[in-house]
Formats: C-alpha cells, structure tokens, sequence
C-alpha cells in the first residue's frame, strides 16, 4: 500500500479499531501506510487515563498502540479483509518525557521496524509541537482467525 494522506474519525475510526467508547486513545487517523501511520489525540478530562490533571503514563503507551492498530485495520479494511485483534507482548525502551494535559492535541506516529509471523515491532512517539511526551519500541502479537 502506498503512503496515503487521509483523515478517518468517529464511525470511520471505530470501524478500524477494537476498542470502543470509552477507550479509545485517537481521535483522527492522519496518515497511512506499510512503513507508518500517524494518529491525533484530543487529551479530555472525561479521558479513562486522566489523572492528576494530565494524562497518565498507561494512557500514552495506550494512544502508541492504539496508533498502530488504527494503521492494521485500515490497511486490512483497504484489503477487504477483517482486521486482526492486536495485543502489547512487550514495551522496550519506554521512555516519557512530559504527560499532556487536559486539552492539548498529541500527534502520534509509529514506524513498523520488522515483521515476524504474527509478531510487529513498532517504534512509537507522541509529541505536541516541540514536545515530545512518551517513545517505545513495542512488540504486537497480531491473533488472526483462521
């Protein structure tokens, strides 16, 4: 698949990911493709990994994976197929910077760094203009039915 710009949200982005209300940590899928895929996040206070008026560490490694599986299903939906249920089988490298607060809009990418079987790592970073909040190198396990 070549890069491609778009802008998926609401309905859109719900088919992609599956998570639903209240979890979900993106709100608009920027760009897509095999190498890369970025996201954009509105931190609220109503957000289920907000505390102490910013959002958590959980929550930024959640927005990272998110990001990712966003890019999975849009790929698998360009395909016509059904996307695969991804779960975090390791973090490596986790280092946060800053944590968001409520109101501020993070940009997330994720680069795919290698695929074996049904194994992606990805490394992932989450930034707001010059600050960078969280980055990660993350090993996703992708269950495929058969």
């Amino acid at each position: 698949m070549e890069s491609r710009l778009m802008i998926a949200e609401e309905q859109d982005l719900l088919a992609l990911l599956p998570q639903k209300p209240p979890m979900v940590m993106v709100h608009q899928l920027l760009a897509c493709s095999e190498a890369a895929t970025v996201s954009r996040f509105r931190v609220t206070r109503d957000c289920v990994f907000f505390d102490n008026d910013v959002l958590s560490e959980s929550g930024l490694v959640e927005n990272i994976a998110q990001t990712a599986a966003a890019g999975v299903g849009f790929s698998y939906q360009q395909r016509g197929e059904t996307p695969p249920v991804g779960f975090i089988a390791a973090i490596k490298g986790l280092t946060v910077h800053a944590r968001p607060a409520d109101g501020v809009e993070i940009t997330t990418e994720i680069t795919v760094q290698n695929q074996v079987m049904d194994f992606s790592i990805i490394r992932g970073r989450s930034w707001a203009g010059d600050t960078v909040f969280a980055e990660c190198e993350m090993r996703i396990f992708l269950k495929k039915d058969s």
